[in-house]
């Protein structure tokens, strides 16, 4: 029995490797494969300033942008992952309340509305994925950008901040 198991430890360990080997792709390739949410083109930055005529920003941060009505409506909805460098920009023809809601969305996200002159009026921390409550500018807004959540305290991001953007 001992020369048995001897001469089969070999073959057990190149079985052994091979089914982890195989394992290991197969996780990864399900993990490609698995990725269901969308991805993002992300062609603008948005700076978070303190004052309108800061000399350097408090932070940046690469954007999608959602300027069109089926962009805004689609935002965020469906992306699974977001890096924390990333987000996206939501640009509006005219300044008006605006309100927005999480349907659809599974990431948590700060939400930061802002008027025309770039003032940052209202910032919504940590909105809850897939909710259907209402998150308003409470005040005339023409931007919206939304970030991961706890991008706004990480940075100390606040209300009275300005936003600026470029291509």
């Amino acid at each position: 029995m001992t020369n048995t198991i001897k001469s089969s430890f070999p073959h057990l360990l190149l079985i052994s490797v091979l089914i982890l080997s195989c394992s290991e792709n197969g996780e990864q390739e399900r993990t490609e494969r698995g990725h269901t949410g969308r991805t993002l083109d992300y062609t603008a930055v948005v700076h978070f300033l303190e004052s309108p005529d800061a000399e350097s920003p408090i932070s940046s941060i690469d954007v999608a942008v959602a300027e069109t009505n089926a962009q805004r409506q689609e935002g965020l909805m469906n992306v699974s992952e977001l890096p924390q460098d990333k987000g996206m920009i939501f640009m509006f023809e005219r300044e008006q309340p605006l309100s927005f809601w999480m349907a659809n969305t599974p990431l948590p996200l700060d939400i930061i509305f802002a008027n025309a002159e770039g003032l940052i009026v209202r910032i919504h921390r940590n909105t809850p994925p897939f909710s259907q409550q209402n998150f308003s500018s409470e005040e005339p807004a023409i931007y919206a950008v939304e970030v991961n959540a706890g991008y706004t305290s990480r940075y100390d991001i606040r209300e009275g901040h300005y936003i600026t953007y470029e291509r």
